[in-house]
């Protein structure tokens, strides 16, 4: 009994969606058809009093899902608008077709590099098939739901840390492709997924500004010390031009002690050639 019905869950997980419709939409039989008719014939002789009962309005962003006797009697749902029903065997489901968006909780996860993580996202989700989105499950919405918590945990158990928090968009797109495949057969169609927030341990925050502030530190000691490095080819460059030109260091004398005198300094400096302070050296 057990093989039977595992072979036949494997044979409905194997069909399409419409398989699965047209499974349901069969012939009500000879009994289902006697008591129809009678329904009807009740219908007509209480005309005036089951009109009330018989007609039912379904807004324009909703469609109904007709049961008779417990199957469904068309493939296609109706609505919006008026439609009629048969009182006694005919129940009906709303079914709305506006967007539905929700948020996912924030999942514990362990990536790819053994790092736990903190993600939270949002998800737009709406029913394309309202009959499927009937028939094919119970709770479309929240299967939806709980669907969106395992597949962010899968999608994200194959990233690194680095690609979590580079890559969102190719992460959203790869989850809204998976949470598409697997809720065709429900009806739903996944409009759009998006990451809202990573969070990281706080000691994992400290250990990634740590390095990010010694990394600065380095790359600011390396332009430093190219400058130098710069500044000092420049002054060698600037000392054999001084020393083809003697007039030059003079003119640079010059220059300097009129930088001093514009800003209204109280010393002065005059500048004294070498020769002079060796001629009293010597004496």
């Amino acid at each position: 009994m057990e093989m039977e019905d595992q072979m036949e869950s494997q044979k409905r997980r194997g069909m399409s969606k419409e398989d699965l419709i047209s499974e349901r939409t069969v012939s009500l039989g000879a009994c289902g058809w006697i008591i129809v008719i009678l329904a009807g014939l009740f219908t007509v002789l209480l005309f005036p009093i089951t009109i009330w009962f018989c007609l039912k309005i379904v807004q324009e962003y909703e469609r109904a899902v007709i049961f008779r006797l417990g199957r469904i009697t068309d493939r296609k749902p109706k609505g919006p608008g008026i439609f009629f029903v048969l009182p006694c065997t005919d129940s009906f489901v709303k079914v709305d077709l506006r967007t539905i968006s929700f948020d996912i909780p924030p999942q514990e996860i362990l990536t790819k590099d053994s790092v736990t993580v903190s993600v939270d996202g949002v998800v737009y989700f709406r029913v394309s098939d309202p009959i499927a989105s009937v028939a094919n499950v119970s709770h479309a919405d929240f299967s939806t739901r709980l669907l969106a918590q395992t597949t962010l945990r899968n999608v994200l158990g194959t990233k690194n840390l680095a690609e979590v928090l580079s890559d969102r968009e190719g992460i959203a797109h790869s989850m809204q492709s998976n949470l598409d495949e697997a809720t065709d057969n429900w009806g739903i169609k996944v409009e759009r997924v998006e990451i809202k927030d990573v969070k990281l341990p706080v000691q994992l925050q400290r250990a990634m500004a740590a390095e990010a502030e010694a990394a600065r530190e380095a790359r600011a000691k390396v332009i430093a010390a190219e400058g130098e490095m710069n500044a000092s080819r420049a002054l060698k460059e600037a000392s054999l031009v001084i020393a083809e030109s003697p007039s030059a260091l003079q003119l640079r004398y010059l220059q300097t002690l009129s930088t001093i005198a514009a800003e209204k300094n109280s010393t002065i400096i005059f500048p004294l050639p070498m020769d002079v302070i060796s001629h009293f050296m010597r004496k």
